[in-house]
């Protein structure tokens, strides 16, 4: 087993300085550090983890509670982009992860989610896609485990989020500049992100003098195809129907289009409509869909790194909300319209 001893040999250097690099010390030229942990990955260096933890007092294993249909987030298609980007920036960093759920074999699936991630020694916890009210999450995040939160904010916890309140105003004028005067907005269920968009969609229809029947603004859960398509066929049923309808999420439009072809109805040329994720699918569908792009990738770097840093620098570690902006997809299934 080749040891740090080995390596501080082949590299020409001390053992201490050896160490230094592998941890990550900043008194060490970024050359040197670089070189050390070249040479250490060639001859096949592994670092002890029961030292390490002895050391350092830490297991370098985060949780991640991250719950969705399936009880693992890993088929929901925004958040699983967000979590491989965390994966990839925590590994890099020496961290494994765990998921953290109810349906462990024994006595696991009888924890509590605080109880479970004391007994796996959880040096922290992301968590997203969750009941953020759910009385065990709350017990969570009032704990002195390290916690950061994805897309909800808690006093006095690191909260990474998009920008939902700018993200709905680059959408609604990306639809408006179409010609668009007649847009109806099928929101998700009541959440904080619900609530940030509702608001910016309101108020930037306020801005740009758009006026809002109230059976314009209707509800549907997110990723919700079926109920998604009933609210399209009701607003389809109205008596003056929008020309454009916004969806909860990217997935939901599915649901929405099979309803409007179910009419007999061409996207964008009756009737025009766009989403808000930005998945991966949304983009190879038959006719692109527009959409606001969330930066997935940022949002589980910033997850990640600010998680780390409260880990290991609890003292200096700004407690802070981290917004990340997104961009308009414009894709193909909104039209011009030419009465302006």
């Amino acid at each position: 087993m080749v040891s740090m001893k080995d390596i501080s040999i082949a590299c020409g250097v001390s053992v201490a300085t050896v160490s230094k690099a592998l941890n990550d010390h900043g008194d060490i030229g970024k050359e040197t550090k670089e070189r050390i942990r070249r040479v250490a990955k060639e001859m096949g260096y592994l670092p002890n983890a029961m030292a390490r933890a002895l050391k350092t007092h830490r297991t370098y294993n985060i949780g991640v509670l991250f719950v969705d249909e399936d009880q693992s987030g890993l088929t929901h298609d925004y958040f699983s982009q967000v979590l491989d980007s965390f994966k990839r920036t925590v590994e890099a960093r020496g961290y494994d992860i765990t998921f953290l759920n109810k349906s462990g074999a024994g006595g696991l699936s009888r924890m509590s989610y605080l109880e479970h991630c004391r007994y796996r020694g959880f040096d922290g916890v992301v968590i997203a896609c969750v009941d953020f009210y759910d009385p065990q999450v709350l017990e969570l995040v009032r704990s002195d485990i390290p916690v950061v939160t994805v897309d909800h904010l808690f006093d006095n916890h690191i909260n990474i989020t998009s920008d939902n309140v700018g993200g709905m105003e680059l959408l609604l004028r990306h639809i408006f500049e179409k010609g668009h005067r007649r847009i109806a907005y099928i929101h998700g269920a009541d959440s904080s992100v619900t609530q940030a968009r509702l608001t910016s969609f309101y108020r930037t229809a306020e801005l740009l003098g758009l006026k809002l029947p109230g059976e314009y603004v209707r509800e549907s859960p997110y990723r919700d195809t079926r109920t998604a398509a009933r609210v399209t066929e009701e607003l389809l049923d109205l008596r003056v129907p929008p020309t454009c309808i916004l969806y909860p999420d990217d997935f939901s439009c599915f649901g929405g289009i099979t309803a409007i072809k179910g009419r007999g109805l061409r996207i964008p040329e009756d009737i025009s409509i766009a989403g808000y994720d930005g998945i991966r699918i949304g983009r190879h569908i038959e006719t692109p869909l527009t959409t606001l792009r969330q930066d997935t990738t940022s949002l589980g770097v910033q997850a990640g790194e600010k998680l780390i840093s409260l880990i290991e620098r609890p003292k200096t570690t700004l407690i802070e909300q981290v917004v990340i902006k997104g961009e308009v997809y414009p894709g193909k299934t909104v039209g011009v319209v030419g009465n302006r």
